[in-house]
């Protein structure tokens, strides 16, 4: 026969062993009011004599929190990702870095794929909320900029925090993206690319013009002339940075240099230009942005924006947690640094 499995600790033991209500152990585990100093103690030493580990249900029998936030995530894209194998690790790492900082706390983070689009959008986030209520939602781009969800966020006085979102109601967290695609762009122009492609992101995104506007930046900054025909129209995927790169080096006379809005679409730069037969970076320069993990092990690995994309979703969950203990968040806008990692896929243009 196989050894009894060991009994598992629950907060009605600790009730038992201390004498008192489920209630009471879930006051004194959420450190709730009006329970004496003398209660605590039994409580506590009864918790430490069983080895109870509190439960999330135990947790929030004690008051109004849940416990809990929700990361609302855009559907399409996140499930096109995962169908189509080409890479979900902006997804990853915003996992990472909520999930970490929850865990931190005592909190978990749930994880719901929702469409900006649908018309719907409001029922589904609302039946969300109310089976989950939530203690604050992390909206991540575009939900951040989508006015029909921080209204309702708004109206039901849910705290959330926005990640790359040009601002509003709620907290915002992000970087710096203008700045970010100057300092992209600049690096190619001190390399001696004159001719820069640049493929933009979706208009749907406020993060989008900002890296244009960063592009553009650098270039005026340089003294070089801005081309039209030089901006192609991405939507963050690894097709539409195959359409883009496509049209940028069908030109009569084609960039040295492309710097792609995603890594996604700087892979697709990379795949176009070698089944051109154009050898990267001898011919043609790739910079991206996001820096996810897929990036280093391309051929050559790309030199990228890296977008701190887990200390981002690690500042949106802090900033709640703390929200819902009651206290002070002062800066309810918050700006991380990037960094410009230089790799194989940028060098000197062609003589």
């Amino acid at each position: 026969m196989s050894p009894p499995r060991p009994r598992a600790v629950t907060i009605k033991h600790v009730a038992a062993e201390a004498g008192v209500s489920l209630q009471t152990v879930s006051r004194v585990i959420n450190d709730g009011p009006n329970v004496r100093d003398e209660i605590k103690n039994r409580v506590r030493a009864a918790i430490d004599k069983l080895g109870y580990v509190p439960s999330l249900a135990a947790r929030r029998m004690g008051g109004t929190r849940s416990y809990l936030l929700l990361a609302l995530n855009d559907r399409d894209r996140t499930i096109d990702g995962w169908r189509s194998g080409d890479g979900t690790d902006w997804v990853d790492q915003m996992l990472l870095g909520g999930m970490l900082k929850c865990a931190e706390h005592g909190y978990r983070m749930i994880f719901e794929l929702v469409d900006t689009h649908d018309a719907r959008v409001e029922r589904a986030i609302s039946g969300a909320l109310a089976q989950l209520h939530p203690d604050g939602v992390i909206l991540t781009p575009p939900h951040g900029d989508n006015p029909v969800i921080t209204e309702l966020l708004a109206k039901l006085k849910i705290p959330f925090a926005s990640i790359g979102s040009e601002g509003g109601p709620g907290f915002t967290v992000g970087m710096d993206d203008a700045e970010a695609a100057k300092v992209a762009t600049d690096h190619l122009i001190s390399l001696g690319h004159r001719r820069i492609g640049f493929i933009s992101g979706s208009e749907e995104y406020a993060l989008s013009g900002a890296r244009l506007e960063g592009y553009r930046r650098a270039l005026r900054s340089a003294g070089l002339a801005e081309d039209p025909a030089l901006v192609a129209g991405g939507d963050f995927t690894f097709a539409s940075g195959t359409a883009a790169t496509r049209d940028l080096l069908a030109l009569a006379k084609r960039p040295t240099a492309i710097l792609a809005s995603s890594d996604q679409m700087s892979l697709a730069a990379l795949q176009v230009a070698q089944s051109s037969g154009l050898q990267v970076p001898r011919d043609l320069s790739i910079v991206s942005f996001d820096d996810t993990p897929i990036v280093k092990f391309s051929t050559p690995a790309l030199t990228a924006i890296r977008q701190p994309i887990a200390p981002m979703t690690a500042c949106a969950a802090q900033m709640l947690i703390c929200a819902a203990n009651g206290e002070p968040v002062t800066d309810t806008c918050r700006t991380l640094p990037f960094e410009l990692i230089v790799r194989a896929s940028s060098a000197a243009p062609p003589r």
